[in-house]
């Protein structure tokens, strides 16, 4: 999983960054479209590619809310541990889980700039409400190009996506491991303080390289 995961937090980085007319496009249409634009962002601004935070975050911060499911992601990697939450707790999840994917994600955007993103064309019924958007990470050099697919759905005129998975694996299973070791450990508040150490020492770190 480890030489994937590179890839993984690029590909997911970019995708956030969906459009506001996503509506009146197709999913894999929606998906190429994202990547080859945040790509050419990405490419062509110098401060981006020379790793500046806030932008990236800008970037990626202002294109997100409205077309990536996160309560339905949070939901999904807690698994049955989300009924334990009460509504403040299940609120207060899915905040931290956005903040750390976000930070995650944009940490690691400019240093897949140069990959190829292929997106299959989609095979799907117009009234389809959920599908699968399967794409190739092509890196170049010779390596084995990574198949990535996004689990999308479709919510009244819009398309969101609520999964991303990387040569087989899913990112919400992946966290779901996780997450039950920390509800087990210590109810669903220690899973909750977990997350915010570490969107804190993300962000620490984050001043940190803006400071040097």
């Amino acid at each position: 999983m480890k030489k994937y995961y590179g890839v993984y937090v690029f590909l997911a980085a970019w995708l956030l960054a969906l459009p506001v007319w996503a509506a009146e496009v197709s999913p894999d249409k929606l998906v190429n479209d994202t990547a080859q634009e945040v790509l050419s962002i990405v490419r062509q601004d110098k401060d981006i590619r020379a790793g500046n935070t806030a932008k990236i975050l800008d970037l990626v911060e202002a294109k997100i809310l409205p077309h990536f499911d996160f309560t339905r992601m949070t939901r999904l990697a807690m698994g049955k541990n989300w009924s334990k939450a009460a509504p403040e707790q299940q609120e207060q999840l899915v905040k931290e889980f956005r903040t750390l994917l976000v930070r995650t994600y944009s940490n690691a955007l400019t240093t897949y700039r140069d990959h190829t993103i292929k997106v299959e064309p989609l095979k799907a019924q117009p009234t389809d409400n959920n599908t699968t958007v399967k794409t190739q990470v092509i890196q170049g050099h010779g390596q084995q190009s990574v198949p990535i697919d996004y689990s999308m759905e479709k919510t009244d005129d819009s398309w969101k996506v609520y999964d991303v998975t990387v040569a087989g694996v899913s990112l919400v299973t992946n966290y779901r491991s996780t997450f039950n070791s920390q509800v087990h450990e210590g109810g669903v508040d220690k899973l909750i303080k977990t997350l915010m150490e570490k969107n804190r020492s993300l962000i620490a770190g984050d001043k940190k390289a803006l400071a040097e």
